[in-house]
């Protein structure tokens, strides 16, 4: 019905396990109409367990012997306190996060950066909102409440009846209750940064007191290799926010918050940020291992009473994980709505500039980090496909597929020339030799490594060194043994992709060396597993035919300067049905023969 990257849902049909974004964790609220005890990050005023609770064993058998179901997706407070002001006559509007594009007459299609009133939100999923004259269901993960909700909405232009639009510069607007300033909504965001970041300290503190030292205890029940793939490295993100609140609370002005000057500081933690990879790479085999242990009655149990003790909301723990990945990726949307209301005369102004870059970089290399790490299994299942392999494997030296094609290669003056497969690869440069009858199986022939090579374009006419004429051709020179290789291309066109391709893998791993990006042993040996388990004993290893045409195109996709905001942030889209696997790889295939 809906499709938003591909995905699939039926309306106020409820996941318990599904990977959208849990509205009330990390939301973003307004101008304090709704106290912040009733919309945070997951987080209640502080609190101490009480003797009125009761013992930890005494609540986890009283919640294993009553029939409790766990993780009842109508919990939260927000949705009753976002109907009870719609019930009182204010007006709610919501700010959309992703494209929700729809074909169903009752949901509510839009773009991202429109702006929706919300008109009911009964629904933990599924609120339903009006644009203009149009109105419909919309999935409340798409959006998020704005900041100031006394703004105008020139998010899109409002004709007034003189037929002009709606003047949305000026820094003071009529809207609402009243008048407001530039300096008040500028006021409003900062409160909105330290409120939200207070609360998600007080998140991060649940999960690592509330879940993980009460599973540290329940040895019978959790190994540290779970406990790992459950929760990541969630405590070494929850060490560095204590010191980004605190940094955060320095830079407060407390009497007058729109001078407040926060933006060095996203600057300064911009480094310590990354730490946010590692978690966002393992958050899917989180989501995978919990799905697993709530089959079991005893760990739903378990989970539940660890939320009650630490009096935590009614949302369910893969819910809570997901949070740390919004988090990373709200950061550029609260900082680009603070340099909306930042003169540029401000002190603070070109540090929020910067540090609305410096973010998006930060979700931008995540994003990149994550590609990357799910491009190792595809580059392992196509080495699995190649037969008479000799030598290392491919991912010990490389994790990405840059390009490859066909090529006519001449390796000395007295060789002939043959035809040949080429996989480029960061670092090394792949041979295989197509099979005479079935054209879809390769044969490994050789390897080159690129790191040792410059890369020599070859005028057309005769080569001085091969002593043959050549036509579309290029030189791969070795500067410390004189190596040579002489490839040569059907085409022009195809020519220039190839010498484009090796400057992008110079790029790559240029950019892998600042980035310190690498692959650990053990994901390449998972990676090497899980192809080895995937081919069938007493078949052919050959490369399936969506998957060969994959090959044939494959182009690195570079990463590009600028970003759509909805690419950006896509860490935290909301997840549907997982798409199919080859569909998945045929959308790596810029090149095309």
């Amino acid at each position: 019905i809906t499709s938003a990257v591909a995905f699939d849902i039926l309306p106020l049909k409820l996941h318990p396990f599904s990977q959208s974004t849990p509205t009330g964790l990390d939301c973003v609220g307004w101008k304090r109409r709704i106290s912040s005890s009733v919309i945070t990050d997951g987080a209640l005023d502080k609190t101490t367990l009480t003797d009125d609770v009761g013992s930890e064993d005494d609540l986890y058998e009283d919640f294993r012997s009553s029939n409790h179901r766990y993780g009842h997706p109508g919990g939260g407070g927000e949705q009753l306190a976002i109907n009870e002001l719609i019930s009182d006559g204010s007006v709610v509007y919501a700010e959309a996060l992703w494209d929700h594009v729809t074909m169903d007459d009752q949901e509510l299609g839009f773009k991202a950066g429109d702006v929706i009133e919300v008109m009911d939100a009964t629904n933990k999923e599924w609120w339903w909102g009006r644009i203009l004259d149009s109105e419909g269901w919309f999935p409340a993960s798409f959006v998020r409440l704005r900041v100031n909700q006394d703004e105008p909405m020139e998010d899109y232009p409002l004709k007034v009846e003189s037929g002009k639009e709606d003047d949305a510069s000026n820094g003071t607007h009529r809207f609402g209750m009243g008048q407001t300033t530039k300096d008040q909504m500028r006021t409003n965001v900062i409160n909105e940064i330290i409120s939200t970041e207070r609360d998600y300290i007080k998140h991060l503190k649940d999960i690592c007191e509330g879940y993980i030292k009460q599973c540290r205890k329940r040895a019978d029940m959790f190994t540290e290799e779970q406990l790992k793939t459950i929760f990541g490295n969630i405590e070494d993100i929850y060490r560095c926010q204590k010191k980004f609140i605190k940094a955060l609370e320095k830079k407060f002005n407390k009497d007058y918050p729109h001078l407040s000057e926060v933006g060095s500081c996203f600057l300064e933690y911009q480094t310590e940020f990354q730490i946010y990879s590692e978690y966002c790479n393992n958050h899917p085999n989180a989501c995978m291992e919990l799905s697993r242990l709530t089959k079991v009655n005893k760990y739903v149990y378990f989970f539940e009473a660890c939320r009650l003790l630490q009096k935590m909301i009614d949302i369910s723990l893969d819910g809570f994980l997901l949070t740390p990945v919004q988090k990373i990726c709200k950061y550029p949307l609260q900082l680009a709505e603070l340099l909306k209301y930042t003169n540029p005369q401000h002190r603070d102004f070109k540090d929020v500039e910067a540090a609305l870059n410096a973010m998006k970089n930060v979700a931008r290399l995540i994003n990149e980090r994550k590609r990357r790490l799910e491009n190792i299994d595809k580059i392992a299942q196509w080495q699995s496909s190649i037969e008479d392999w000799e030598g290392e494997d491919v991912l010990v030296r490389s994790s990405e597929l840059i390009y490859s094609g066909e090529l006519t290669k001449i390796s000395h003056p007295q060789a002939k020339s043959q035809q040949r497969m080429f996989f480029l690869f960061d670092h090394q440069l792949v041979c295989c030799k197509k099979d005479l009858l079935r054209r879809d199986i390769l044969y490994y022939k050789s390897r080159i490594n690129v790191d040792d090579m410059e890369i020599l374009d070859v005028e057309d006419g005769k080569d001085k060194d091969f002593n043959i004429s050549v036509k579309n051709a290029f030189k791969l020179h070795c500067r410390d043994t004189e190596e040579v290789h002489l490839f040569c291309a059907k085409k022009p066109e195809q020519k220039q992709r190839w010498l484009k391709a090796f400057e992008n893998e110079r790029r790559q791993v240029q950019l892998d060396q600042e980035t310190g990006f690498s692959i650990t042993e053990v994901q390449k040996k998972q990676a090497m597993l899980n192809a080895s388990k995937q081919h069938h004993t007493g078949k052919p290893k050959a490369v399936t035919r969506p998957y060969y045409d994959f090959l044939m195109r494959q182009k690195h996709p570079t990463l590009p300067t600028t970003l759509p905001q909805q690419q950006v942030f896509m860490l935290a889209e909301p997840k549907r049905k997982p798409s199919n696997f080859w569909q998945n790889i045929s959308r790596l295939t810029p090149f095309r023969k």
